[in-house]
């Protein structure tokens, strides 16, 4: 499928993600540097990293991007709460928030749409709501993106890469849901350009990888004919 449409650039459509337990302070300045030089969506730190990355990125397109609740969403509500009202304080303007799935699976509809709604009341930012795809059956995908949309959710996250990846089949069902009336990040195991493709082509408007730069060299190649 992807081979068919060979113009998409998909620079445009990466959160070029840092969240190595191991990543450095030279590590993020790299990731920023990147980010800004191939025109990607935004650098995606872990929250003490946040203050470096806004003050690299001041002025620049990137945006700076952190986690909350990373990667179970088993923290409770408060703490997620002031980890994603500080990040913002450090200069995030997307946030990218694990969702409760022990909540959702036992049915406390309430307090997860509770939770996801008061962060984005509280910090005014975009929110992608990571609902861990992998873990969950189609029901609980429908249902988690239901109440992700009413609570204010700017996007649906299919994961977090620490229990799989993202599928062209759970962006398809995600697309389905939604509408295009917010937008859908695929992240986790992206690995080849074609992929990438794929899963833009099913709906798919961020895609979260460590790899942004290899991809990127992967297009250049086809390009040339190697």
């Amino acid at each position: 499928m992807a081979a068919d449409y060979p113009d998409i650039d998909i620079a445009p459509f990466i959160d070029h993600a840092l969240l190595t337990p191991t990543a450095t302070p030279e590590q993020v300045e790299q990731w920023c540097e990147q980010a800004y030089r191939f025109n990607f969506a935004a650098v995606c730190i872990y929250p003490s990293y946040v203050k470096q990355a806004a003050e690299l990125l001041q002025g620049k397109n990137p945006k700076v991007c952190t986690v909350i609740g990373f990667p179970t969403g088993a923290t409770t509500s408060a703490v997620k709460l002031y980890e994603a009202q500080e990040a913002v304080e450090n200069g995030a303007t997307e946030l990218d928030l694990v969702l409760n799935l022990g909540w959702l699976k036992v049915g406390k509809t309430e307090e997860v749409h509770r939770e996801i709604a008061e962060i984005c009341e509280e910090t005014g930012q975009t929110v992608k709501v990571i609902l861990e795809t992998s873990l969950l059956t189609d029901a609980e995908k429908r249902l988690a993106a239901e109440i992700c949309m009413d609570a204010g959710a700017a996007f649906l996250k299919t994961s977090t890469g620490w229990n799989g990846g993202a599928t062209v089949a759970d962006v398809s069902i995600l697309k389905e849901i939604v509408r295009d009336r917010i937008g859908i990040k695929a992240s986790g195991g992206i690995r080849t350009h074609d992929q990438a493709l794929d899963l833009i082509l099913a709906g798919a408007t961020r895609l979260g990888t460590s790899r942004g730069i290899d991809l990127l060299r992967q297009r250049d190649n086809l390009e040339k004919g190697e």
